[in-house]
């Protein structure tokens, strides 16, 4: 059930143009997840579940973790939990309606992995609204850098200066772009 609702998402996204990863970064990010073990994701910008369901079919496997995702369209949000639900991922996933930064102050407890995935002049709001809940160390990973770039430099500048940094390039086969890029950053104090 849980490749059939991927599929089925993956599609809506195609046709009715709403951004995600696509099958190529989304693999890249399954990979980061795993290799980072984390107990809390944090991921801003959950449009309708598609890179949310490729980081829970991780976390599913290694038997611990949860991710807590922020979408401030509402009806998104409601499209995102139900495939969520219909993927059997409800145990494991906190959907919240809002404005990541607002919401990303609420958050107490620590992250250790963190996902950049909403509007490009909110990445380095957004990420200084939770570094103080940040762990020693923390992954970070920044959808768009290559189309987003001009609109994030404030994040991009801040991360590639204080921290362990890499942009990763991808040949993409979305409707709306074909290359594309996610930086990794390796939080540490």
């Amino acid at each position: 059930m849980f490749d059939q609702v991927l599929q089925e998402v993956e599609a809506q996204c195609r046709t009715e143009r709403i951004p995600m990863l696509g099958p190529e970064k989304a693999k890249f990010l399954a990979g980061c997840v795993e290799e980072a073990k984390p107990s809390l994701i944090v991921e801003c910008g959950t449009a309708i579940g598609y890179s949310g369901l490729w980081m829970l079919r991780v976390l599913k496997a290694a038997g611990s973790g949860r991710l807590i995702t922020v979408e401030i369209d509402a009806d998104r949000a409601a499209q995102a939990r139900a495939n969520f639900e219909r993927a059997g991922m409800t145990d494991l996933v906190d959907s919240r309606i809002g404005d990541a930064q607002e919401v990303l102050e609420s958050i107490q407890e620590p992250v250790d992995f963190l996902l950049l995935d909403n509007n490009f002049n909110n990445y380095f709001p957004c990420f200084q609204a939770i570094e103080s809940r940040l762990t020693n160390p923390a992954t970070v990973l920044a959808d768009n850098v290559g189309i987003g770039a001009d609109a994030m430099a404030d994040y991009l500048g801040h991360v590639r200066e204080h921290y362990e940094s890499e942009t990763h390039w991808f040949d993409i086969d979305l409707p709306w772009v074909k290359q594309d890029a996610i930086e990794v950053s390796i939080y540490r104090r």
